[in-house]
């Protein structure tokens, strides 16, 4: 490419008008302007990054990078059919990427790519304005994927970098600094509309905006099992759930928090199997009651998490026969409920043939190994209780490790492999071994998964439950006592039910960064920002119709109705838009006088004392010459008073010194 006219600004069009491709009356973009634009763009797509396929990345930043030395260079802008066959070969790459052109992840793709090519045709004012816009839009589709307080955070310096841009756009010439702090004045003026807003305007039901399906994505347990599923998830440091008690909390190795239930076991795979009808799940001497309430993260799923047993919860769902806490829908946004659970209790004590069965089956020909060694203690040992024992102790006794990183099992026998070969393992394989042995000795065995334990925080008096303390134990229906926990992991490792995971592994095993044992410091830092989080879930991202109802009853509104909530709004808006307009017009109709100005009026007032009195329509210079030849003997002083206003106020000396010997001179003019 060869440069332009040296008489066009970066980026401007081609110097050729007669292609109507410079408009005299159009406003070019300098330099700064272009680079700003650029920052913007980056910055609002930045977050995106984890979400975008990698050669979108790569393709956004080569062409921000070509954008920013065109720019430098000052050349010509690509032709536009370069940049319409650049934006279809990214829309068919798109397709074939994502099998689609629709949905959540689509549109974002699609939005961020198109953005960037914007800047491969940015020549005037309109287009920067576009672009501008196109920024701020970007900036909510960050939140289809994050609402914590650090995107928040980080929007929010996007959107003073926005608006710093948009007013250099609006003034030109003015300063960086001034730019600035006009951008954080607009938004400092916009806070109180926003928090009227926040608090007033009525809330809907669900996110504020719906979403496809496919933009829901899964985390945290499934309701499937296989050998290495939890000791993957263990790795995860995310928040599954926050749990604060109303009175004393349990023990750390009494919290148990039930999730899904799995029957069915093809060998290497546990799942729920299929649903089968039988009578309502009941719990019989219920001791040691806990109310509490969880604050659950969205996991796109069905089920809610609660102590064993929960007897009561505060929002519409049911209880399974196994004890499963189910949702009519997918938990797809962060929940708040209360609960009641006992932490003594008898399940089903008289359960139905059906499920007995269902917890005996198991494949036909597999682990023959683990098979014998359960028909032996069938024939040794007189009933169920004592072979439950015999298999924990089994565990206890025998050289099993509990590891995060245990071999992989290879073969068909899967529990054999790992109760005679391996015998290192993580939860999921002791509380598959341990089902699989009590069903293959006659006694109904059924594999429950969760989370156990937590961390306390102080600082909000609520437990943390995290993906890291995901769990799986096993449990066995003994006649006249119904369905019984057994943690198998505890016969291994009893650190791990009472201190944590990190408590259990050697100090080199590769764990999350929360679940290690740190400094107080680091402690209490990490345990703040928790805090601070979660009052920012609750406030914020959790201020719905309940609690902005119980927020307003305590303003003292006494009929809470959509009709006075938008009247309210109303009057609040008016209000505050009232009274910034009282500040400006007390802005426009008070004395609009700088210093120099103010100080020259006092000069103007002293000289009245000799009937001199200066027009409105007489300049600075007039009114002195006419003093002057009414007073000759005040000439010096009437010469340098004019001459230092003159300078300060008109010729670019409004600096400390100068007007200090402004001020001076008009103090000491004496008659």
């Amino acid at each position: 490419m060869s440069k332009p006219a040296s008489n066009l600004s970066p980026g401007n069009l081609s110097p050729n008008p007669t292609r109507g491709q410079c408009n005299l009356a159009t406003r070019h973009l300098s330099l700064a302007a272009i680079y700003g634009l650029i920052a913007c763009i980056f910055l609002v797509s930045a977050p995106h990054v984890a979400h975008l396929p990698l050669w979108v990345s790569v393709l956004t930043a080569t062409l921000m990078i070509w954008r920013i030395y065109l720019a430098y260079q000052n050349l010509l802008l690509p032709k536009r059919w370069l940049l319409t066959l650049i934006t279809l070969a990214s829309m068919v790459s798109i397709f074939l990427t994502f099998r689609t052109l629709f949905g959540r992840e689509v549109s974002v793709t699609l939005l961020i790519l198109l953005t960037t090519l914007k800047l491969l045709e940015l020549r005037t004012q309109r287009d920067a304005i576009v672009t501008i816009y196109l920024a701020c839009f970007i900036i909510i589709t960050n939140f289809f994927y994050s609402q914590s307080m650090p995107t928040a955070l980080f929007m929010l310096f996007t959107l003073v970098a926005i608006l710093t841009t948009w007013l250099h756009l609006q003034t030109g010439d003015l300063g960086f600094r001034p730019r600035l702090r006009m951008a954080l004045i607009l938004l400092a003026q916009a806070i109180p509309l926003t928090l009227i807003l926040f608090v007033l305007f009525p809330r809907v039901p669900g996110p504020l905006w719906g979403l496809p399906q496919n933009a829901y994505s899964t985390s945290g347990l499934d309701d499937t099992m296989s050998p290495g599923s939890l000791s993957k998830l263990s790795l995860s440091e995310a928040v599954a759930f926050r749990a604060q008690f109303s009175a004393a909390p349990p023990l750390r190795e009494q919290m148990y928090w039930r999730g899904p239930v799995l029957w069915a076991f093809d060998g290497r795979t546990w799942t729920a199997g299929a649903v089968s009808a039988s009578k309502p799940a009941t719990l019989d001497t219920l001791q040691n009651s806990q109310d509490y309430t969880i604050t659950l993260e969205p996991h796109n799923k069905k089920w809610l998490f609660a102590l064993e047993m929960p007897t009561k919860i505060s929002i519409p769902s049911r209880v399974t026969d196994d004890f499963q806490t189910l949702l009519p829908n997918n938990v797809i946004t962060r929940l708040r409920y209360t609960a009641q659970s006992h932490l003594g209790f008898r399940a089903n004590a008289e359960e139905t043939e059906q499920q007995l069965q269902r917890a005996l089956t198991l494949p036909a020909t597999l682990n023959p190994r683990a098979r014998e060694l359960a028909a032996e203690w069938r024939s040794t040992l007189n009933n169920s209780e004592a072979i439950v024992r015999a298999a924990f102790t089994y565990f206890n006794r025998e050289k099993f490790e509990y590891t995060l990183e245990p071999p992989p099992l290879l073969g068909l026998h899967t529990v054999d492999d790992f109760i005679f070969e391996t015998r290192k393992g993580f939860c999921e394989h002791y509380a598959s071994s341990f089902v699989f042995l009590m069903r293959a000795a006659g006694i109904p065995a059924r594999v429950v998964t969760g989370y156990q334990g937590a961390e306390y925080n102080e600082l909000g008096n609520y437990y943390i439950v995290r993906q890291s303390d995901a769990h799986a134990w096993a449990e066995v229906w003994i006649a006249g006592r119904g369905w019984i926990r057994i943690d198998p992991t505890a016969a291994v490792s009893i650190s791990r039910v009472q201190n944590g995971l990190a408590a259990s592994q050697p100090d080199n095993s590769i764990l999350p960064f929360m679940a290690r044992t740190q400094s107080p410091l680091l402690r209490n830092l990490r345990l703040n920002l928790d805090a601070l989080t979660n009052q920012w879930n609750q406030w914020v991202l959790g201020y719905n119709t309940e609690q902005q109802f119980a927020f307003l009853t305590r303003l003292g509104m006494q009929s809470i109705t959509w009709q006075n909530m938008v009247i309210s709004l109303m009057i609040g808006l008016a209000a505050l838009i009232g009274f910034f307009a009282l500040l400006m017009l007390r802005h426009l109709i008070g004395s609009n006088v700088d210093t120099a100005q103010r100080l020259y009026l006092k000069f103007c007032r002293k000289l009245l004392k000799i009937n001199l009195v200066r027009a409105e329509y007489e300049g600075a210079q007039d009114f002195a010459a006419r003093a002057i030849k009414a007073n000759p003997q005040l000439t010096a002083a009437i010469t340098r008073i004019t001459n230092l206003y003159l300078g300060v106020r008109y010729g670019g000396e409004a600096n400390s010194a100068a007007m200090r010997a402004l001020r001076h001179a008009v103090t000491s003019f004496k008659l």
